[in-house]
């Protein structure tokens, strides 16, 4: 996933939180600091897939549908020049897992505090607590906007 890029690399988590758009704008603020480029990733897997006991799923995921969400969720929390400069990734997989894999190399890793799921007073969620146990990378996890 690291590809052939210039500068430093910054690979943000994006799942449609308030969290990820907030550390969305953050990795852009940053990458224009240091040159750098941004990679948006977002993971999608079935939930089905690994566990029998998990509620029967549709297995028809259409690709082409969630990556246009991707791209419009880009374009709402930076704006269409903003959004333009990104590059967004989405990839099947474990989010924590699809991170870190991406995260290869990289300058940073962005996540936000919390993500759609889990337990809405936790301080951290499980993926960005997860990211920043195990990535070979430095991570900011950045808290959503206060409006």
């Amino acid at each position: 996933m690291s590809g052939e890029v210039s500068g430093p690399r910054i690979v943000v988590g994006v799942d449609g939180s308030p969290s990820s758009h907030a550390a969305l704008r953050w990795a852009v603020r940053y990458a224009g600091l240091v040159g750098g480029t941004v990679d948006a990733v977002a993971a999608w897997e079935l939930s089905g897939m690994y566990n029998w006991s998990a509620p029967v799923v549709d297995t028809d995921f259409d690709e082409a549908e969630a990556r246009e969400q991707l791209a419009g969720e880009l374009r709402d929390a930076l704006g269409a020049d903003a959004a333009a400069s990104v590059r967004a990734l989405l990839v099947r997989g474990n989010a924590a897992d699809v991170l870190l894999r991406a995260a290869e190399g990289a300058e940073v890793l962005v996540v936000g505090s919390r993500g759609r799921g889990g337990f809405t007073r936790a301080l951290l969620g499980s993926v960005s607590q997860h990211v920043a146990q195990h990535s070979t990378c430095p991570v900011v996890i950045v808290r959503p906007d206060s409006s």
